[in-house]
């Protein structure tokens, strides 16, 4: 079958979902239909925002879906219209069966991870909070549990030292997108193989999880060694991003930081959420084995900075991390 007969909705919200969607139609396929989540009201006035995919889509004068509910008639009438041979799912909700059962050809997710590592929502971030040195894109045919269907593709990509959660975000999107394609393509041509998940290891107890991050889970625990909190902060840079609340002499100056970017300092003087500075040049806290040296910061209610040039105008005297 021509690409231009095969009809394919594509199912997304974030900017890693435009990414593929995007490459889908520079490369000539036909996108019948985009499903996304509705706009929601944010900030001070409430004004409502569009996701990223749906305002490619309009771009590009894809028709849109926005369903409330993706069980409800008058969504999977709209759907059933489109006609889809495929659903392509990148970033989006749990499908009921209903809706990933529809299309002659199935329905496949892009997830980044090489499966079944890191199963959950947030792969990127954890494999960089973990300290792993390779990730990947996986496509697998989508079935009733959540990130556990027969896999059909993946790439591998290598996570440096220095690579944050944005670079690997931004890395794998890339690598995603021409996953996707490759996916699509060996689906029209009817090579596409598949593999079931339990192939790839032979002890549940091996495979790591990405449960969703919450606040909580992004507070420095000045505790731990050093690498662990060099990782941390550089797997949730720059978004949700580590952070750490800081304790002074004079209580009206007590205030929370967020920190993006740090190097880690091995020193056995140090002591977990000891913070030294000259003021000028430096900001440190200690560790367990040593120090994190603060190159990237925000303090609440303060805009993201080089540490620098935020001890320009302000000094950090009798203060501790915790």
């Amino acid at each position: 079958m021509d690409r231009k007969d095969f009809r394919i909705v594509f199912m997304g919200t974030p900017e890693f979902a435009t990414g593929s969607l995007k490459a889908l139609v520079e490369n000539g396929y036909n996108i019948a239909g985009v499903v996304t989540v509705p706009d929601k009201p944010a900030g001070r006035g409430q004004k409502l925002i569009e996701s990223d995919v749906k305002k490619y889509a309009v771009s590009k004068q894809i028709p849109v879906l926005q369903p409330e509910k993706l069980k409800s008639e008058d969504f999977l009438n709209q759907l059933r219209a489109l006609k889809p041979d495929l659903q392509v799912v990148v970033a989006f909700r749990m499908l009921p069966e209903v809706v990933w059962s529809l299309p002659t050809h199935g329905t496949f997710n892009l997830h980044a991870s090489l499966l079944p590592q890191y199963r959950g929502a947030a792969p990127v971030n954890r494999a960089v909070m973990n300290g792993e040195k390779k990730s990947g894109v996986t496509t697998f045919f989508i079935d009733e549990k959540i990130d556990t269907g027969e896999i059909i593709q993946q790439k591998a990509v290598s996570i440096t030292d220095d690579m944050n959660a944005g670079e690997l975000h931004d890395l794998l999107m890339e690598t995603g997108a021409e996953l996707v394609i490759e996916t699509v393509q060996s689906i029209i041509d009817g090579t596409v193989k598949t593999q079931p998940q339990g192939s790839y290891f032979s002890d549940e107890t091996e495979l790591k999880s990405a449960p969703k991050i919450f606040r909580d889970d992004c507070k420095i625990d000045w505790d731990q060694q050093g690498h662990k909190i060099y990782n941390h902060i550089r797997g949730l840079s720059p978004y949700p991003a580590a952070w750490t609340q800081l304790r002074f002499d004079d209580e009206s100056k007590n205030t929370s930081a967020k920190i993006y970017k740090s190097v880690f300092q091995p020193d056995t003087q140090s002591k977990p959420g000891q913070l030294v500075t000259d003021n000028k040049t430096y900001l440190k806290i200690g560790c367990r084995d040593g120090w994190i040296s603060i190159k990237e910061i925000q303090l609440a209610g303060k805009k993201r900075m080089p540490v620098e040039d935020l001890l320009r105008g302000y000094h950090f005297e009798h203060a501790v991390a915790e």
